[in-house]
């Protein structure tokens, strides 16, 4: 028998490293849940039909057919300006949006916690279901499964959308160039806060909602710019600096942004100044990053701004063949800076 051949009944050799364990900050969005998903999950799945890790995928190649899914832990699933049943609605609807793509379906499905109070998923459901019907996207089927007290957070809910391209063109990290554009669509930060305020019973947050809202109508005003929109995503877990990062990264380009371009509500810098929280890594579900063709920077903008959920946006940044994959921030004192993925534990179950 050789060396490499241990004799019948001797105990395997053990790994003297401890096995990897999966921690909150894999789902907060930031630079683990990248890694997660990079390195762990998109490649069990990853083919033909999809190549590169996107809001919402053809049902089949060729297809104009798309669809998403989604969960969503939010704590607690009521909070200023909406809850966990709107938000799970919108949230899959927006993601088919940046994908160019018209909300038609939803599949929805609860995961309850023994105690949890009938009245209150009888508001989430008549929440979730005026939010469909805004969308003119009827929930279709689902599933309801309990568990027992004190092994979930009250309610959970699994969506999953179907939506039909009406974007003709790809919109996708590997179509930006050198030159094109950042924008982003509103203001940051309001809906991260909200929830944390909402979840700490923080004082003087009372003014801060969460910005959840359907964004396909403010999207479809951008498909006019035709080849020249190269590429969307809404910024929620890991805010505008997860998206940059994320773009950055797909396209292969460097992207510079200046930090006093950000938009962000006086009342929502006050409270991140306060707590030291950085609002371009607090997640949103009212705003989108979007990369255009520098001749196009004008009317899109334009377009934004006719609608009351852009009358925020603002251009952040250019791309730029320096330092390929990566996002350099001119900051306020004049200084430039890395703006890397977040990193840490980025105020969990906010989405």
């Amino acid at each position: 028998m050789s060396a490499e051949q241990p004799k019948p009944g001797t105990p395997a050799p053990v790994d003297s490293a401890p096995a990897e364990r999966i921690r909150l900050e894999h789902g907060s969005g930031g630079a683990l849940s990248r890694q997660l998903m990079e390195d762990v999950i998109h490649p069990v799945f990853r083919g033909d039909a999809y190549p590169e890790l996107s809001d919402a995928t053809p049902v089949e190649i060729g297809s104009d057919y798309l669809l998403t899914t989604d969960g969503y832990v939010v704590d607690p699933p009521f909070f200023p300006g909406g809850d966990i049943g709107r938000l799970s609605v919108f949230g899959t609807c927006n993601d088919l949006a940046v994908c160019g793509a018209k909300p038609i379906c939803i599949s929805l499905a609860l995961i309850l916690e023994e105690g949890f109070a009938v009245a209150d998923l009888r508001r989430v459901l008549v929440s979730a279901a005026a939010a469909a019907r805004e969308a003119n996207a009827r929930v279709v089927t689902g599933d309801t499964k309990v568990v027992p007290s004190g092994r979930g957070g009250g309610i959970y809910v699994t969506t999953s959308g179907l939506g039909q391209r009406v974007f003709p063109h790809p919109l996708s990290p590997k179509r930006i160039r050198a030159g094109d554009r950042v924008i982003v669509s509103a203001p940051l930060a309001a809906h991260g806060l909200t929830v944390l305020a909402a979840r700490q019973s923080l004082p003087g947050a009372g003014r801060v909602r969460s910005d959840v809202a359907f964004l396909y109508p403010l999207v479809s005003r951008l498909f006019h710019l035709g080849a020249g929109l190269r590429f969307m995503r809404d910024a929620t877990r890991g805010g505008v600096a997860a998206v940059l990062n994320e773009t950055a990264s797909g396209a292969g380009w460097g992207i510079e942004v200046e930090e006093t371009s950000f938009p962000v509500a006086e009342e929502v810098r006050s409270i991140c100044d306060l707590l030291g929280l950085n609002p371009l890594e607090v997640a949103n579900e009212g705003v989108f990053v979007m990369v255009v063709e520098a001749g196009c920077e004008s009317a899109a903008l334009d377009a934004l701004h006719s609608h009351p959920l852009g009358r925020g946006a603002a251009t952040v940044g250019t791309v730029s063949g320096a330092r390929p994959g990566a996002v350099l921030m001119r900051t306020r004192i004049g200084g430039t800076r890395l703006l890397d993925f977040p990193r840490g534990l980025l105020l969990p179950r906010i989405c």
